[in-house]
């Protein structure tokens, strides 16, 4: 089993989201450089700059302003370059719409998260054995 060394990519507009989820990565022992943007426009710059490492996955909010989720979705699942980083949807949204939209879109998963700081170990735990403990092709 190989673990990766690539970034994991936050894009989470929320303070106090980006505090729970960076806690939580070091609750689990992921060791990954967490990188945070606060909207799809900020990701947009991050990804398309070569000098920098290309995430091992995004970890993506849907409500943001300037550029929301879906709106980054379309443009990296359309580029040759990103569309295979995996990207899962954390968000506090449950409209079935926002599902549908993205997985339409390519995602890998959809979580919603959760108000219990436990139940959110939980599920960063789960995408981290799913997705961050090798590296993808």
């Amino acid at each position: 089993m190989r673990v990766t060394n690539k970034p994991i990519l936050l894009v989470e507009d929320d303070q106090v989201d980006t505090m729970t989820v960076t806690r939580a990565l070091k609750e689990i022992h992921v060791t990954n450089k967490l990188v945070h943007v606060e909207n799809g426009e900020e990701a947009l710059d991050y990804l398309q700059d070569s000098t920098s490492d290309k995430p091992c996955i995004m970890l993506l909010d849907l409500n943001m302003p300037i550029m929301n989720g879906i709106e980054l979705l379309k443009v990296v699942k359309n580029d040759q370059q990103l569309k295979r980083i995996p990207v899962v949807v954390l968000t506090t949204s449950e409209e079935q719409q926002d599902k549908v939209n993205s997985f339409n879109l390519g995602i890998a998963g959809y979580m919603t998260k959760p108000v219990d700081y436990q139940k959110f170990v939980e599920i960063m735990r789960s995408i981290d054995a799913y997705w961050t403990i090798s590296e993808m092709p």
